[in-house]
C-alpha cells in the first residue's frame, strides 16, 4: 500500500515545487479544496515557513526557513517510510530517459537549430513521427511513475498526468505536447523532475554536478 503524506506537508511541498503560487493550482496539487488548503497555508504563514502577499495574483511563497524544514520532512517521510531507495532509484531511472524527453519537447518546437527552423506544425508527417517517438518514451517511463506511485501516494498523480496530456496530443490537440497555458505533457514531466529533486533534497546546481 503506498505511503500517504502529511496534508500540511503536501501543501508545503506544493510552496516548494511552485515557488510563488495561487490557493487554487496549490489546492489541486495538493487534494484539498481551497478552504482546506489556505487552513494549511495560513499555519504555514504562522509558522514561518510559508508568506501572504496580499494583492497579488499569486500571493503564496516559501520562505528559506520553509525550504529548510521542507527537507527535513521529505527526509523524514523517505526514512519513515522506508521508500528512500525506490524514490533514488526512479530519480536515476528518470535521468537516464529526461534526454531523450527534452530532444523530443526540442523537436516538437523547432526543426531546426541551424539554421532556426521553428516547426509551424505544417507538416503533419513530421509531426505524427514526434508523436510516436513520444508514444515510444511515454511507454518507457511508465515503469518509473508506476514504481513511484505503488510506493509514495502523492507521486499518484503523474501516470494520470502524463497519460491524460499523451491523449491529447495523440488526438490531435498539438497544445497538450508542450504548452505552458495547460497541463501539457512537458509540464507535467518538467514537475515530476523537480519533485524527484525536491523529495531527494536536491538543487539544480547539485544535480549538474552529479551528471
Amino acid at each position: 500500500m503506498a505511503t500517504p503524506s502529511e496534508p500540511r506537508f503536501l501543501v508545503l511541498h506544493g510552496l516548494r515545487l511552485k515557488g510563488s503560487v495561487a490557493t487554487d493550482p496549490l489546492a489541486k496539487g495538493a487534494g484539498f479544496d481551497a478552504q482546506v488548503t489556505e487552513t494549511h497555508l495560513r499555519a504555514l504563514v504562522d509558522a514561518g515557513w510559508a508568506r501572504h502577499h496580499e494583492g497579488r495574483a499569486v500571493p503564496w511563497s516559501l520562505t528559506p526557513a520553509g525550504r529548510t524544514e521542507h527537507r527535513r520532512l521529505a527526509a523524514e517521510e523517505l526514512d519513515g517510510s522506508g521508500t528512500r531507495p525506490v524514490v533514488e532509484d526512479a530519480y536515476e531511472r528518470f535521468q537516464a530517459v529526461n534526454k531523450e524527453f527534452l530532444q523530443l519537447f526540442t523537436d516538437w518546437q523547432v526543426r531546426s537549430e541551424s539554421p532556426l527552423e521553428l516547426n509551424d506544425h505544417s507538416d503533419e508527417s513530421y509531426d505524427r513521427a514526434v508523436v510516436d517517438r513520444l508514444s515510444d518514451a511515454h511507454a518507457s517511463a511508465c515503469p518509473i511513475t508506476d514504481d513511484l506511485a505503488t510506493h509514495l501516494e502523492r507521486f499518484g498523480r503523474f501516470p494520470s498526468r502524463l497519460g491524460a496530456a499523451l491523449d491529447k496530443v495523440r488526438a490531435g490537440d498539438k497544445e497538450w505536447f508542450t504548452g505552458p497555458l495547460v497541463d501539457s505533457y512537458h509540464t507535467a514531466w518538467f514537475e515530476l523532475h523537480e519533485d524527484l529533486m525536491a523529495t531527494l533534497g536536491l538543487e539544480r546546481a547539485t544535480e549538474e554536478a552529479r551528471t
